[in-house]
């Protein structure tokens, strides 16, 4: 089964009435036209998954590699009941790992997003990922070729507001000045959202950062 814009709708008034009965009422809607296509987009998806790394957990279950329509608001000021978006995860065992890069797609009313990288890398992450790069190491240089040559994905991150390696080239302080990194597509393409071809074409797409996924993960081992 497909996304669908009754599907996108039902995200967007959830999120708007924020009402435990009014979602109870409409749940049905969620599990065929927002929960459904999801688990099967994480089935569609999970061999590309283990061809990439076969110890990423790819389970089509809440909890497990598909996000929550709650929120958690045990530790923030916004006590809004729903989320207006739903998303999968795939990455290694959280209990063995902190903050460990993962595979990811998102939609919204809005549209969706998908790409590879860190939620918050942690710090001791980051110090060895700048290690890496100083060192000129072949995996870093393979990411960022991925990264370069892509014309789907773009860096995300939030960077220092002055360089701290003045001395490295330019390239090099593109990812030596990131708090945090990772590679996005954003689209509304709304025509592949809600098309047959949304699986395959994010496969494809998962597999040409490969490289950077490996890098990341070389960081994490190496620290």
């Amino acid at each position: 089964m497909n996304f669908s814009k009754e599907g996108l709708d039902f995200l967007f008034e959830n999120r708007l009435m924020d009402s435990k009965p009014w979602f109870i009422e409409h749940r049905d809607i969620y599990e065929e036209k927002v929960l459904e296509p999801m688990r099967e987009l994480v089935e569609a998806l999970a061999p590309t998954i283990n061809e990439i790394d076969d110890r990423m957990i790819c389970e089509p279950k809440i909890g497990k590699s598909i996000s929550r329509i709650y929120r958690d608001t045990r530790f923030t000021h916004d006590k809004s009941i729903f989320r207006e978006k739903i998303w999968c995860v795939f990455l290694r065992d959280k209990k063995l790992y902190d903050g460990l890069p993962a595979f990811f797609v998102e939609v919204t009313p809005d549209g969706f997003s998908y790409g590879c990288g860190y939620y918050k890398a942690s710090t001791a992450s980051m110090e060895r990922f700048r290690e890496l790069i100083l060192n000129d190491d072949r995996d870093y240089r393979a990411a960022r070729k991925a990264v370069e040559k892509s014309e789907v994905f773009n860096l995300y991150a939030e960077k220092f507001k002055r360089t701290k390696f003045p001395n490295e080239s330019e390239k090099k302080r593109e990812w030596l000045d990131m708090k945090n990194i990772g590679a996005i597509c954003y689209s509304n393409d709304f025509e592949l959202l809600f098309s047959d071809r949304l699986a395959d074409k994010i496969a494809k797409d998962f597999l040409s950062l490969k490289p950077f996924y490996k890098f990341l993960m070389k960081v994490e081992t190496s620290k």
